[in-house]
C-alpha cells in the first residue's frame, strides 16, 4: 500500500511550496523517505543541509530523544532561518522508540526563543511541531 498521497498531504500541511529553500537537519537512516520526497516535490528542489551557508525559508529538524539537548538543537536550527520562517520539529510519535515527550518540546521552545504553533501527524512514525520566532515589537 502506497502512502504517497498521505505524504503529499503532509507536505501541504507543512505549508511548504515551490521556490522555498528548506534546510534539513538531523537526517538519519530512520527518517521517513516518502515524506522527504514529497517535501522536495512540493518545493520543487532538493532540501539543503547544515553547510548551506545562506538564509532558508524553513528548517526541517528530525529529532529523537537520544539526540541530546533539544534547546541546543533548536538554537542551532535558527542559524540560517530567515525572519518569519518556521522550524518543523519532526519527532517519533509517542510510543515509538526515541519519542520525545511533548512537555519537553513545550519547555524547550521558549528557552530557544521560539513559540509552538501547530502539531500534525505527518507519517506513520513521525509527528511535526511548528515552531516560530515570536514577532518582536519595535
Amino acid at each position: 500500500m502506497s502512502q504517497t498521497g498521505a505524504a503529499a498531504n503532509a507536505a501541504d500541511r507543512l505549508g511548504l511550496t515551490a521556490g522555498m529553500v528548506v534546510q534539513e537537519l538531523g537526517w538519519d537512516n530512520d527518517t521517513d523517505d516518502e515524506l522527504r520526497i514529497s517535501i522536495e516535490d512540493a518545493i520543487d528542489a532538493d532540501m539543503v543541509d547544515g553547510d548551506y551557508g545562506n538564509v532558508v525559508d524553513a528548517v526541517l529538524l528530525w529529532w529523537r530523544d537520544e539526540d541530546g539537548d533539544l534547546v541546543d538543537g533548536l538554537v542551532e536550527a535558527l542559524t540560517d532561518l530567515v525572519g518569519g520562517g518556521s522550524i518543523w520539529l519532526l519527532t517519533p510519535k509517542v510510543g515509538r522508540p526515541n519519542s520525545v515527550d511533548p512537555a519537553d518540546i513545550s519547555e524547550a521552545a521558549p528557552i530557544a526563543g521560539l513559540a509552538q504553533t501547530t502539531t500534525a501527524a505527518v507519517s506513520k512514525d513521525w509527528a511535526a511541531t511548528r515552531l516560530i520566532a515570536p514577532k518582536t515589537v519595535s
